[in-house]
């Protein structure tokens, strides 16, 4: 039978000593040990040029062609092999194109009943005089919704990506905002306060008028946000805050995408269904005709003017 040891005894023995140390109570190198906090290593000149120099020494024998026979090889080969690339790459090309339809041919696979579709009776179903315009937006209004879809993820994206705090902003608005531009320049800002109204009202124009002529949504959004872009440049964000600021952004962009899906449903839910859509026409080549054309293209051209200074302004300062 085993008998109970004297405590005093028993903290004499190896037992007690190891299994103190294994829990951690005590460590049995602290003041059996002699510890020298560490010095930062010191340089004189005299060894930093010689390790410099070897360096050098190092580079100039693996890059110098006269010595380095492997790598003399390697840019041979690599000029031969780009050369080889570059006249598969054009016979590829060249071949394919000589199997391509002739242009202007009856036979050709784009002419088909779809293309024949749009031309002749793209007028009569959409009320749009421009027949691309029609097609985008009506025809195919699902891919551009699409489209409009992948702007406002993009946009989110960013913002989480680089949308800083606004009181960070505030802080810093003197030495972020205006440090890598002309500030208070006077050309800058007299140009603008004359160029931006007219590429505003331009961008209005190009969006308005775009079932009517070569225009739309897309290219006239992004000539209205150019023109906030110039703005912004030109007098800075404090003074853009005051019409155009993070509420604005936030209720038109967000307006714009939830009132082109609701009118888009609705087309396809008409169309889908044999139902005759109550938004009317319009006479052709009038500015209110083209049916639902003419709403989608307002709520684009805000999208793409919204997601490009929205870019702009995350890219400049974190912030909106």
């Amino acid at each position: 039978m085993s008998r109970i040891r004297d405590q005093k005894k028993y903290e004499k023995t190896f037992a007690f000593h190891f299994f103190r140390w294994l829990s951690g109570e005590k460590d049995m190198y602290v003041g059996n040990m002699e510890m020298k906090p560490q010095r930062e290593p010191e340089e004189t000149e005299e060894s930093i040029e010689e390790r410099m120099k070897d360096h050098q020494q190092v580079l100039a024998e693996v890059y110098d062609q006269t010595k380095n026979k492997e790598l003399l090889l390697f840019e041979k080969a690599y000029k031969f092999l780009s050369i080889l690339f570059c006249l598969a790459l054009v016979a590829i090309l060249i071949v394919t194109v000589s199997y391509l339809p002739r242009v202007g041919n009856a036979a050709n696979p784009d002419n088909n009943i779809v293309s024949e579709t749009y031309i002749k009776e793209g007028l009569r179903d959409t009320g749009a005089v421009n027949i691309v315009t029609g097609m985008i937006l009506s025809y195919r209004a699902f891919d551009t919704f699409g489209e409009t879809n992948v702007l406002f993820i993009a946009t989110c994206c960013v913002m989480i990506l680089l949308m800083v705090d606004e009181d960070k902003i505030k802080e810093n608005a003197d030495s972020n905002d205006r440090d890598f531009e002309p500030k208070n320049d006077v050309i800058l800002q007299k140009a603008a306060s004359i160029l931006v109204p007219i590429v505003f009202l331009f961008g209005i124009y190009v969006i308005l008028n775009g079932h009517l002529s070569p225009g739309g949504g897309f290219s006239g959004g992004a000539m209205i946000g150019a023109g906030l872009i110039l703005y912004v440049a030109a007098f800075g964000f404090n003074k853009t805050e005051k019409f155009f600021n993070e509420k604005v952004y936030t209720v038109v962009k967000v307006t714009a995408l939830v009132c082109y899906g609701c009118i888009v449903a609705y087309y396809f839910l008409t169309g889908a269904n044999g139902l005759p859509c109550l938004v009317p026409l319009g006479e052709p080549g009038k500015i209110l005709s083209g049916g639902i054309t003419l709403p989608i293209n307002i709520f684009v051209g805000s999208e793409v003017a919204c997601t490009m200074y929205a870019f702009y302004a995350l890219f400049r300062r974190g912030g909106l």
